[in-house]
């Protein structure tokens, strides 16, 4: 692993690009620490389980310290995955430019960052009343107020945008990916102080807490293998092609149709947190005690709720999975590549193959990515941790992802160099 590190910075081209990165997530940093105008210094504490905490964790706390970065990327992701629902052929001239190609790619993000802007506007709005009449942090409340720090919001996510855009194409992995997990990353050594202050600082001569430490960080270790390894994890469903003239072909021969046990990654957390928390701060809104109402029902150390949690993250587990990856698609893509499974007709016999395998499958992944998310709650009922600091959670499931994916592409441009290089001799 050291030596695949050594090799990266070894190569010219891609030093380039890491250090570029670096520069444009210092810059990311940087604002993230500026407060918005008209923010008094206050620095408050957002419960983990809200939608609030979840726009925070991906800002990495900046909705704690309503800087000019406070709503991250989060208004663009949330007009991401609306347009990818709505170009699930819901609407035709959305679907038209998903099979129009790079042309229609460039017209979709352009419609998404439009979006990206509208939503920005609103969610920075309401975000900064509902804070300001909670915590009373902005010096001047009233509308008018409010829509201008919420213009600056916006701003500062169009700002990240372009930050992002600029690693995509001068830097290394996803932009928007990359400044999400950073943000992510960043807000960590907060947690770990607050789990030494909770375990140690008060009596460091404590053997139980130095234990409860240790045993949290195995914990930790243990969470990012099982991330990493639900990441990977697939069924191969073996194909071959239908003008092949091997007859005995070995099983190691053939090709194969990777499915992913968790092809939905973290949307169905997203969704889950947002059909519960949405309700609630529309409340907030309107009216005190429809809010108190709400949140007493919504109670994540109430067992029952988390059960109704669980079952939410396992239900939009399946319904985006089966957005995103369409057996009928792929059964129709096998056929006019001359492909098919062995054993199964081509067709429907084909489509139905898929589906039971996928949705087979996705159960296991709907299973731990409900485990992952749930095991901060559980693990702060159990202990005097905060939700913010328990491990497991969406933050693991993003960070590891994220690193594996530029990991990923980072040695395929090794190889790349060195392919060209050994050509060139």
């Amino acid at each position: 692993m050291f030596q695949t590190f050594a090799d990266f910075f070894k190569n010219k081209d891609i030093r380039k690009k890491i250090l570029f990165t670096l520069a444009i997530l210092f810059i990311f940093r940087l604002g993230a620490a500026i407060p918005a105008p008209g923010i008094n210094d206050t620095i408050i504490q957002l419960s983990a389980n809200s939608l609030l905490g979840m726009m925070n964790l991906l800002g990495g706390g900046s909705i704690e310290q309503m800087s000019i970065f406070s709503l991250g990327v989060g208004p663009y992701i949330t007009a991401s995955i609306i347009i990818q629902l709505l170009s699930m052929d819901i609407i035709p001239a959305l679907a038209e430019m998903v099979k129009d190609g790079k042309k229609g790619r460039q017209q979709m993000d352009r419609i998404t960052r439009y979006l990206g802007v509208v939503l920005g506007l609103v969610q920075g709005f309401f975000i900064v009343q509902l804070l300001s009449k909670q915590y009373g942090m902005v010096e001047n409340p009233g509308a008018v107020s409010y829509f201008y720090i919420a213009v600056i919001f916006t701003a500062g996510t169009m700002f990240l945008l372009w930050l992002a855009d600029q690693i995509t194409t001068k830097g290394i992995g996803n932009g928007v990916s990359v400044i999400i997990m950073a943000g992510i990353v960043a807000d960590m050594p907060n947690n770990f102080r607050t789990v030494y202050a909770t375990f140690v600082s008060q009596d460091a001569t404590n053997p139980l807490g130095w234990l409860g430490l240790l045993i949290y960080i195995v914990m930790f270790i243990a969470i990012i293998i099982l991330v990493v390894v639900m990441q990977v994890s697939e069924r191969r469903i073996p194909i071959q092609q239908s003008s092949s003239h091997q007859i005995n072909r070995t099983k190691g021969d053939l090709n194969h149709l990777p499915l992913k046990i968790n092809s939905a990654s973290v949307i169905p957390v997203i969704f889950a947190g947002a059909l519960i928390q949405g309700p609630m701060i529309i409340a907030s809104w309107i009216n005190a005690d429809a809010y108190n109402w709400l949140a007493k029902i919504c109670d994540f150390t109430s067992p029952w709720f988390l059960a109704f949690y669980c079952v939410l993250i396992i239900l939009f587990t399946f319904f985006y999975t089966n957005l995103t990856v369409d057996p009928q698609k792929i059964s129709e893509n096998l056929n006019k590549q001359g492909t098919y499974i062995p054993g199964v007709r081509p067709g429907k016999e084909t489509k139905e193959y898929v589906s039971k395998v996928l949705n087979r499958i996705t159960v296991l992944g709907a299973i731990l990515l409900a485990f992952i998310a749930l095991l901060p709650y559980v693990v702060s009922a159990l202990t005097k941790l905060p939700q913010s600091a328990a491990v497991g959670g969406t933050g693991i499931i993003i960070v590891v992802g994220v690193a594996m994916e530029t990991i990923k592409e980072l040695k395929g441009q090794l190889t790349q160099k060195q392919y060209r290089g050994f050509v060139g001799k």
